[in-house]
């Protein structure tokens, strides 16, 4: 129906274009392991990070901005790592969907294990792994929407940016960096003579 409705169009049926894109995913490349490094390197202590002695209502709007930029700046990895956890959280308390993600991701493990061995052929054609992933995730796409991966992926997205938003705009951060507008106030007690 699909090549029927192109042929009536005029782009023709020669799909040997999309064969040859190029999607490459590589995990396993030094990039991705050295960003992931250094994601763990900059994470904040999590004592100082969830510390409710430094919570405080911002004074004004500009100073609730500046705030939740520093802390944004300076938490972004704990903030990743929180994401990671809900979503973690969301895996364990959903058998079907942890089950059609082992699923999705076994396949996958099998193709990149098959690939190395031999290359798989489609018509006398190598099917790049980029692509095998790529039909593994389109063919993952029933089971996912079956198990409820959307309304998963969007209660993640907004309890992140919920928790993300509160931290930055309550956590004072001028607390342990110290304000540039403001110097460090020191406080004299008056020295009464007897």
């Amino acid at each position: 129906m699909c090549l029927l409705f192109l042929k009536l169009i005029g782009v023709g049926c020669n799909l040997g274009f999309l064969m040859n894109l190029p999607v490459q995913i590589q995990l396993a490349s030094p990039a991705f392991h050295e960003w992931i490094s250094r994601r763990k390197e900059s994470v904040r202590p999590w004592l100082v990070f969830v510390n409710t002695h430094n919570f405080k209502i911002p004074q004004s709007f500009q100073r609730w901005t500046k705030r939740v930029v520093k802390n944004v700046d300076h938490y972004q990895s704990n903030y990743m790592f929180i994401f990671i956890g809900l979503i973690i959280y969301c895996l364990i308390t959903s058998p079907l969907l942890f089950f059609a993600a082992f699923l999705s991701l076994s396949l996958c493990y099998f193709l990149a294990l098959r690939n190395a061995e031999k290359k798989i052929l489609i018509g006398g054609q190598e099917v790049a792994l980029g692509h095998q992933f790529a039909a593994v995730g389109v063919l993952s796409l029933p089971v996912f929407y079956m198990a409820g991966a959307g309304a998963v992926l969007f209660w993640v997205i907004g309890a992140t940016f919920f928790v993300i938003a509160i931290h930055a705009s309550f956590y004072n951060i001028d607390s342990i960096l110290g304000s540039d507008e403001e110097p460090f106030q020191t406080f004299e007690h008056p020295i009464e003579e007897v």
